[in-house]
């Protein structure tokens, strides 16, 4: 058999994900208050526990300030069948399809993908980086204009432009999806949300140090 060329061979590889620190949050601005004073719910829906901020039900938290270029840090840890996501910059809180949302999983769901880190249905991660149930796991999640990406637990899992995504229903590697719009005319500015406890398990998931600083 004739020896394939070297590149051709690099290529065949699976794409790894790139080492990245995530960033110094020191001076950033708090995504939920407190008092949760800042934010839209239902009563009882979301509490703070000793840190942590924890789903009750499967109501949906919104910030009630939109956002529009921003870095949004913070750590989640799940539990066996946990289903959750951080909704971004989204266009109509009443339409789970109307934001992008990045998953947050025990490791995956049944959707196109679906696992934890990928945005739903759009795009996944170029490696698993999840951590085991019960250990926190830390997510960077820069979005500018177009640009979006994740760093996950030291990672830069990917990087993309929302104006490769030109049709509805369609990924840009052919792959359907569940979007009536195309991503690219997805709104660029929008409340940012934590969905509650969500498929069939109901389990469990808390967050912590949610920090967020504005883009110029």
């Amino acid at each position: 058999m004739p020896r394939l060329p070297l590149l051709f061979l690099v290529a065949l590889l699976p794409l790894a994900a790139a080492p990245k620190p995530h960033p110094d949050t020191a001076g950033w601005q708090p995504l939920v208050a407190p008092d949760l004073s800042d934010a839209n719910l239902k009563p009882g829906s979301w509490v703070w526990d000793q840190g942590m901020l924890v789903a009750r039900t499967h109501d949906t938290l919104w910030t009630k300030r939109p956002y529009g270029d921003f870095i949004l840090d913070l750590e989640f840890k799940v539990a066996a069948e946990s289903n959750s996501g951080v909704f971004l910059r989204s266009g109509d809180t009443t339409k789970v399809l109307a934001a992008l949302e990045i998953q947050v999983h025990e490791s995956a769901d049944s959707a196109l993908y679906g696992e934890v880190g990928s945005i739903y249905n759009a795009k996944a991660p170029a490696r698993k980086m999840a951590r085991p149930t019960g250990e926190w796991n830390r997510f960077t999640i820069t979005c500018r204009g177009s640009q979006v990406s994740l760093i996950f637990n030291g990672e830069e899992v990917y990087a993309v432009d929302l104006d490769d995504w030109k049709e509805a229903r369609r990924n840009p590697d052919g792959t359907a999806n569940k979007f009536p719009v195309a991503l690219r005319e997805f709104s660029r500015r929008g409340p940012i949300g934590l969905q509650g406890l969500h498929g069939k398990a109901q389990a469990p998931v808390w967050y912590r140090n949610l920090r967020i600083r504005e883009l110029p």
